[in-house]
């Protein structure tokens, strides 16, 4: 039986939105928040929820990112296929033969990755991973005339596809697109609960577009905004799957919201950080500390625009990130949520000020 959060999660994940192709979901977002929120904009597609509090100062950003991994067609064969470049970070092993979606002028149409068969590989040849430029996509089209009447062009979006999976577990989930759905279903989730809130703030609900391809949106949104504090929420690589050390990364499924003590774009604002961490201890919300070495959020971005802005990145624990398929646990969703409403009905003007001071 689905529940109105699962069917809101469902989606949140199955709807299309590769880099620079966010549209399907800021539409989403824009009904969930329907006369919650003031809506606009900044000038490449980013969209940016206003919810005002008791009072106008601080200015507190939330930013999650829109865009999930993806592709885009580069040209269509004369026998029909599709050549592709990807968008966001892609690794060979997890893409071949998986199912895609191609989104058309004329709709939206299925296909493959596909690239030649093991049988005809040399025994070397079967022990090399298959380079993405020798991968094409499979439409089913006989050439490259009937591929352009199915409403194929180059420039058009690839979506990985995957139907949401309620697991054995219930409190699995598995999905495509969770970085960085998730994040920003939290968001939405918070901006709806301050209704009932008070809280002595400004807070900006920011889904931000072609994070995955150079945090791009978190630049230019950060511009409209000008915040005084950010958060970042997004995901991160869980380390409770075999072979995965604690030392390689440090959270878990079902453990709590994971604040980000360090990563490859921002050291966070440390008294922020311990504020957080004050607060999440305060209510009894469960939490875990992680750092990410080779990666990094639109938080990277945000924390340098103007003078700086004190930032943090909350994380959900994620399995098999940048993948067809990944699984999240609902308790650390839950809990992101509630440490959000928890921290910003206590930063108020003066706290601001202890922050920066």
């Amino acid at each position: 039986m689905e529940d109105n959060t699962t069917g809101w999660l469902k989606q949140m994940a199955e709807t299309p939105g590769v880099s620079g192709f966010e549209h399907r979901v800021k539409e989403l977002l824009k009904k969930r928040l329907h006369g919650i929120a003031e809506v606009s904009y900044d000038k490449i597609g980013s969209i940016i929820f206003k919810k005002q509090g008791t009072n106008h100062m601080p200015k507190i950003m939330l930013a999650g990112h829109m865009d999930e991994i993806g592709f885009m067609v580069k040209n269509i064969t004369k026998e029909g296929f599709l050549k592709f470049s990807t968008l966001g970070g892609w690794w060979e092993q997890v893409m071949l033969g998986q199912r895609v979606t191609v989104l058309t002028s004329r709709g939206d149409i299925p296909g493959v990755i596909g690239s030649k068969p093991p049988h005809i590989l040399t025994p070397e040849e079967r022990k090399k991973i298959v380079p993405k430029k020798e991968m094409y996509i499979d439409i089913g089209a006989s050439s490259e005339e009937e591929a352009r009447e199915f409403g194929v062009r180059p420039g058009d979006a690839v979506v990985p596809y995957s139907e949401f999976t309620v697991m054995k577990n219930p409190r699995l989930l598995m999905a495509k697109a969770w970085d960085n759905r998730i994040g920003c279903a939290i968001i939405a989730d918070v901006m709806a609960a301050l209704q009932q809130e008070i809280h002595p703030n400004t807070v900006y609900g920011v889904g931000t577009v072609q994070e995955e391809v150079g945090l791009r949106g978190a630049k230019t949104s950060a511009g409209v905004i000008d915040p005084d504090i950010a958060f970042a929420v997004d995901t991160c690589v869980a380390g409770d799957t075999p072979g995965v050390t604690t030392d390689q990364a440090a959270s878990k499924l079902g453990k709590g919201v994971a604040i980000c003590i360090y990563d490859a774009s921002m050291i966070p604002h440390t008294k922020l950080r311990d504020f957080v961490i004050e607060t999440a201890e305060q209510n009894h919300i469960p939490y875990q500390l992680e750092f990410t070495e080779g990666g990094g959020t639109d938080a990277g971005r945000i924390h340098i625009h103007g003078q700086g802005v004190p930032s943090l990145v909350l994380s959900i624990p994620t399995r098999y990130l940048h993948s067809h398929h990944s699984i999240i646990h609902r308790d650390d969703y839950e809990a992101a949520v509630d440490l959000l409403i928890a921290v910003l009905k206590r930063l108020d003007d003066k706290q601001y000020r202890d922050l920066v001071m």
